[in-house]
């Protein structure tokens, strides 16, 4: 038997893979900083307000000054921030400005970050899962998973949702601008459900949700923008929700987390209308490993691994699908559930949009 000190050892590819290493647990402590930093306004106000020396940013957000110098050395390293040496400050490009201090921008991460961290507060249960099996469900993760979730794909969903995703389906856009029936389910926040509302307010559009929390957050998000009317909001799984004569069924970013999702499309089947269609926006990616090793198959498969299939693992669920199932996995399911065509409507770099009708 070989051992590994009997394995001569490529001294440049070590180093390479070092490299990486450090890299990577720079990038690992870094992520709680720029959750600090977005939570408490200092990229927001440096891209107002910059360029500005540390103790000029702590005056400004209220914060204290040896923090500031620490986190905004970090945010340099990071390229995160621009730092002025002849000046002594600090400030952002408008690149900068759109990755972190604007939540309206499609390039805004903030979202991302903090639910990476959310996810990392249950390392040691998800760690106690590769030894037990077990699962944990989505309901028992803190909010910054929840809400990090929402502002992580709140800003695609706005790029895209009204202007290409709904427009791309057959028929569905000019039905909704004239009074249809929508169900957005596993609607979380209520992001999604909210844009379709806005979008066509001649439509009656309900966002379903197991998680009673979310559902309160959504209703309470719905009131602060002043949606009444035909926005709704209920309590319900995916595979039970009510209603029937759905022109639309929508499910962003979380088939693939659910326990069953075969009986998820059986049910969806017998909610929509004899024309209706169901959309699902899935994570972008290839049916085999191979084409996701890169650097957003390996975000998908870190989150699917903390977050995705831990909570279909908890709904006893066979078809534990994954973040990176892949086109060919779910069309699978989908016509395992009743849909007998199914087509890529759109993508893109992010996401996969297919169009299921019976």
């Amino acid at each position: 038997m070989t051992s590994q000190t009997d394995v001569a050892i490529d001294p440049d590819r070590l180093n390479a893979l070092l490299g990486q290493a450090v890299v990577e647990f720079g990038a690992t402590v870094n992520a709680a900083l720029v959750v600090i930093g977005d939570r408490l306004g200092l990229y927001r106000t440096l891209a107002a307000e910059g360029p500005l020396s540390a103790a000029e940013l702590a005056k400004r957000t209220g914060t204290t000054e040896r923090y500031v110098r620490e986190w905004l050395g970090a945010q340099a390293a990071s390229a995160y921030v621009e730092y002025h040496a002849d000046a002594e400050r600090y400030s952002l490009t408008a690149e900068q400005a759109a990755a972190f201090a604007d939540e309206s921008s499609p390039a805004f991460v903030g979202g991302g970050f903090q639910v990476a961290v959310g996810a990392a507060a249950d390392l040691e249960r998800i760690e106690r899962g590769f030894l037990t099996g077990e699962g944990m469900g989505w309901h028992e993760h803190g909010n910054d998973v929840f809400d990090g979730c929402r502002r992580f794909f709140e800003p695609g969903y706005r790029a895209n949702l009204l202007t290409s995703w709904i427009p791309s389906l057959d028929g569905v856009h000019g039905r909704l601008q004239t009074g249809g029936l929508v169900a957005d389910v596993g609607c979380g926040h209520g992001a999604s459900t909210m844009i379709i509302s806005q979008g066509y307010p001649r439509s009656a559009v309900t966002g379903f949700d197991y998680h009673a929390e979310s559902i309160a957050r959504a209703r309470g998000r719905a009131a602060e923008a002043e949606l009444t009317g035909q926005l709704g909001f209920e309590i319900a799984r995916a595979d039970e929700f009510p209603g029937t004569g759905y022109d639309l069924v929508t499910c962003f970013d979380c088939l693939h987390d659910m326990g069953d999702p075969v009986a998820v499309a059986r049910h969806v089947r017998s909610a929509l209308a004899e024309d209706g269609v169901w959309m699902i926006v899935e994570p972008k990616a290839g049916d085999r490993v191979e084409e996701n090793l890169n650097p957003v198959g390996r975000a998908y498969y870190a989150f699917s691994t903390m977050l995705c299939t831990p909570n279909a693992i908890s709904q006893a669920g066979e078809l534990a699908l994954g973040a990176q199932a892949g086109e060919a996995c779910l069309r699978k399911a989908l016509t395992a559930g009743g849909f007998s065509r199914v087509r890529r409507a759109a993508e893109t770099p992010f996401n996969l949009v297919l169009e299921a009708r019976p």
